[in-house]
C-alpha cells in the first residue's frame, strides 16, 4: 500500500514509459513508484510527469495514470526544475540575510534565474558572494520542501501578516474563491505554482550568481523600482564551468567592444538605435551586401527599390495598421493633411509593384527582392547595438507564385539559403517548421496544400527539422531557419512564409491557364534578415577575424625602417590593384608596437618590409594569430593573396 494519505482504496494502475505496468492499492505518488521500482530511481528521481503534466513526487495519483519519471538525465525538465528551485533557494538566503526585503516575482529565464526584491538599500556586487555561499549551507541543511494549498483570503491575510505586500497584490488579481499553491522549503514559504524539488539537496551547487540590475514592479516604470539578481544554474559543475566559459567567450566576442577596436560602427543619443558607419564597418556591410545581390541575381531574383514613406491608407489595407501601429514611426503632413509611416516592412510595396500591369501564370513565379529600408519603435531598453535597432536594412525578397509552385519554390529556396550560410561560415542550421495557429485566416484546404508543399521541400531534400505546431503566422505556415554560432549560441535568421493574406487584401491577381483571375500566393522570404543584425552576428562568430573576403581591411605593409617606406607604398599600390583592401603603415614607431596595432584591429595579413625586402623585391608576411613570418616574392605574395581574397561565389564561377 502506498505511504501517501490514502483516501483512495481503489487499485490505481501505473503505466510506465516502456508500456509495463505497477498497481498500486489506493492513492500513490511518485516518490512511492520510484521507490517501487528500485533503490537508485528512488535516489535520482526529482519529479514526475503525469499524463502529460510535471508535478512534485509527493503529489497524489489517485486514478489509473500514465507517468514518466525525471531525472536529471531529462535535462530540459530537470534544469527547469533545478533553476525554479534556485530562485527560491536565492530568495531565501537573501531573506536570511538581509531582514525586511520582500520577495515579489522570481521567474526562470533562459540559462538560469531571476528573483526581484523590495528593499531600501542597495545590493552590491560584493553581496553576491554572501548570498550564494549561505544558498550553499541551505542546500548542505536539506531543507524538505512540502506543498500547501489555502483558501485564497487567507492566503491575502497572511502575506500582508508577515510583511509580503506584493505577494498579496498578487493574490488579490486572483479570481475569487482560487485555492492558493504555497511551496515551503522548511519554514520559509512563497506562493508558487511548482512543482519542485523534494527538498533543497537535490538542487545540488552548481549554480552562480551574475549580477544586480534595476527592475519595476510589473515592468511598468510608473511603479516601485525594484532590485533583480541574476543567477544561472547547472545540473552539475562541469555544466556550470562550461557555461561561464561560454559567457567569458560571448564578452570577449561581442560586436560592441570588437566593433570599437575595429572602427566599424557607432552609436549615440541623436539617432537613437541607429547606426553610424564607419568606413572599415561599412566596407564590411557593403562586401555582404554586394554578395548577396550577386547571389539574388544568380537565383533568378528581380531587384526593386519602394518608398520608405507610404501613405496610411495602404497600411489599413495591408492590416499593418491595426496590428503593428505602436511599432510604427507615423508623421503628420500638414499641408496635405494625411498621416505617412516609415515602413516596418517591405512586404505592402512589392505587392504594389506586382499590381502594376496585367500578370500571367506564365509569369510566375516572380521574384522580387529589395534591400528595404525599415525603421522600427522598439522600446530604448531593448535596443542591443547592432543587435536589435530601430533603423535597418533587410535582404528582402517575395516570391509570388501559384499553389502548385510552393514545393518546387520552397525546395530552390532551401538550397540557396544553406549555400549563402555554408559561404559565411555557418554549417549547424536548425529548422523549425511551423503549422497552423488557432486564428488563422484561409480555408483548411489551403493550408493543408501550404503545409505539405513547405514539409514536403524539406523531407524530399532530406533536411531535418523540428515541428512547432500551432506557431505559424496567421496568413500561413512558416520555416525559420536558425544558426549555432562557433560558441554554441543560436540566431534566428533565414525565414519562409506562406501568405494567402496579404495578396488577397491588396487585390493582387494573375491571369490562369483558364483566362481567369486568381491570387497569387506570396512567399515572404530572408536570408540574413536584419542585415545590421547578422553584420553583429558575424563579428561574434568570428570575433573581428573575419575570412579574407569580407574583412575590412585585408593587408596592411609595415616597415621596419624609413629606408624602407617607398617600397611599402610600392607594395602596397600593386596589391589594391590586385583588388586587395591594403594601406601602407610607415609611421616611425617600433615595429612591435605596429604588428601589436594591427593585430588588436584583427587585420588578417601583415607584409613586414625593411631594406632587405627592398633590395630584393620580396615581403614578409605573418597571418592574423600566428607568430610565424614567411617569405615570398611580391608577385607570388599579391597572387597567393588576391586568390584567397576571392568571394566564395566568384571563386565557385
Amino acid at each position: 500500500m502506498s505511504s501517501a494519505e490514502d483516501q483512495n482504496m481503489s487499485p490505481v494502475k501505473i503505466t510506465l514509459p516502456d508500456g509495463s505496468e505497477r498497481t498500486f492499492e489506493g492513492t500513490t505518488t511518485g516518490a512511492d513508484i520510484a521507490a517501487d521500482i528500485g533503490p537508485g530511481l528512488a535516489k535520482a528521481a526529482l519529479a514526475i510527469i503525469v499524463d502529460g503534466e510535471m508535478v512534485d513526487l509527493s503529489a497524489p495519483i489517485e486514478k489509473d495514470a500514465s507517468v514518466s519519471l525525471i531525472t536529471s538525465k531529462n535535462e530540459e525538465e530537470a534544469l527547469d526544475l533545478i533553476r525554479h528551485d534556485c530562485a527560491h533557494l536565492m530568495a531565501q538566503a537573501v531573506q536570511e540575510l538581509f531582514p525586511g526585503t520582500q520577495v515579489t516575482i522570481g521567474p526562470n529565464i533562459e540559462d538560469g534565474f531571476f528573483y526581484d526584491f523590495a528593499r531600501n538599500e542597495p545590493f552590491h556586487e560584493t553581496d553576491l558572494e554572501k548570498i550564494e555561499n549561505r544558498m550553499k549551507e541551505i542546500v548542505d541543511e536539506a531543507r524538505p520542501t512540502r506543498r500547501e494549498v489555502w483558501p485564497r483570503d487567507e492566503a491575502i491575510a497572511h502575506f500582508k501578516k508577515i510583511g509580503e505586500t506584493y505577494k498579496a497584490e498578487i493574490i488579490e488579481d486572483l479570481p475569487e474563491g482560487e485555492d492558493i499553491s504555497v511551496y515551503f522549503h522548511g519554514e520559509w514559504h512563497d506562493l508558487c505554482r511548482g512543482p519542485h524539488l523534494p527538498s533543497t539537496k537535490q538542487i545540488g551547487k552548481a549554480f552562480k550568481l551574475t549580477k544586480v540590475a534595476g527592475a519595476y514592479w510589473r515592468g511598468d516604470a510608473k511603479n516601485a523600482q525594484l532590485q533583480r539578481i541574476y543567477g544561472t544554474a547547472w545540473r552539475n559543475p562541469k555544466e556550470l564551468k562550461a557555461y561561464l566559459h561560454r559567457i567569458e567567450e560571448a564578452e570577449r566576442r561581442d560586436h560592441r567592444k570588437i566593433g570599437k577596436e575595429m572602427e566599424l560602427f557607432h552609436f549615440q543619443e541623436e539617432a537613437v538605435g541607429q547606426v553610424f558607419w564607419h568606413p572599415n564597418g561599412w566596407t564590411l556591410y557593403s562586401e555582404l551586401q554586394n554578395y548577396m545581390r550577386r547571389r539574388l541575381r544568380t537565383e533568378g531574383y528581380k531587384e526593386i527599390r519602394t518608398p520608405e514613406l507610404m501613405d496610411r491608407k495602404l497600411w489599413e489595407a495591408s492590416g499593418h495598421w491595426e496590428k503593428y501601429r505602436e511599432n510604427m514611426f507615423v508623421a503628420h503632413v500638414e499641408d496635405e493633411d494625411r498621416h505617412v509611416a516609415l515602413k516596418p516592412m517591405n512586404c505592402p510595396g512589392h505587392v504594389q509593384v506586382f499590381n502594376q500591369g496585367l500578370k500571367s501564370y506564365r509569369d510566375l513565379p516572380l521574384r522580387f527582392a529589395e534591400f528595404g529600408s525599415c525603421h522600427r519603435y522598439e522600446p530604448s531598453g531593448a535596443l542591443h547595438g547592432l543587435m536589435r535597432v530601430r533603423g535597418f536594412v533587410q535582404d528582402d525578397a517575395h516570391i509570388f507564385c501559384t499553389e502548385d509552385q510552393i514545393l518546387e519554390e520552397t525546395e530552390s529556396f532551401c538550397r540557396f539559403l544553406l549555400s549563402v550560410y555554408k559561404d559565411l561560415g555557418f554549417s549547424d542550421i536548425l529548422v523549425q517548421f511551423s503549422t497552423r495557429p488557432e486564428t488563422r485566416v484561409g480555408s483548411d484546404e489551403v493550408w493543408d496544400k501550404a503545409e505539405t508543399a513547405l514539409e514536403g521541400a524539406l523531407k524530399h531534400m532530406g533536411m531535418e527539422y523540428e515541428l512547432n505546431p500551432g506557431d505559424g503566422a496567421f496568413y500561413g505556415p512558416k520555416l525559420d531557419f536558425i544558426l549555432r554560432d562557433a560558441i554554441g549560441r543560436t540566431w534566428q535568421c533565414g525565414t519562409l512564409q506562406a501568405d494567402f493574406n496579404l495578396p488577397d487584401r491588396l487585390d493582387a491577381t494573375y491571369v490562369g491557364e483558364d483566362n481567369a483571375r486568381h491570387r497569387p500566393v506570396m512567399l515572404h522570404r530572408a536570408i540574413l534578415g536584419s542585415i545590421e543584425r547578422f553584420t553583429g552576428v558575424l563579428i561574434e562568430h568570428y570575433a573581428g577575424k573575419f575570412p579574407l573576403w569580407l574583412a575590412p581591411v585585408q593587408a596592411v605593409v609595415t616597415t621596419i625602417t624609413s629606408e624602407a617606406d617607398d617600397y611599402a607604398n610600392e607594395v602596397a599600390a600593386e596589391l589594391t590593384k590586385a583588388g586587395i583592401r591594403a594601406v601602407a603603415d610607415t609611421r616611425n614607431a617600433k615595429i612591435n608596437y605596429k604588428v601589436r596595432e594591427h593585430s588588436l584591429a584583427k587585420v588578417p595579413a601583415l607584409f613586414v618590409v625593411g631594406a632587405r625586402e627592398a633590395e630584393e623585391k620580396t615581403v614578409s608576411i605573418r597571418r592574423l594569430g600566428s607568430k610565424d613570418q614567411s617569405s615570398s616574392t611580391l608577385e607570388e605574395a599579391v597572387a597567393a593573396l588576391k586568390s584567397e581574397a576571392t568571394p566564395p561565389d566568384l571563386m565557385q564561377s
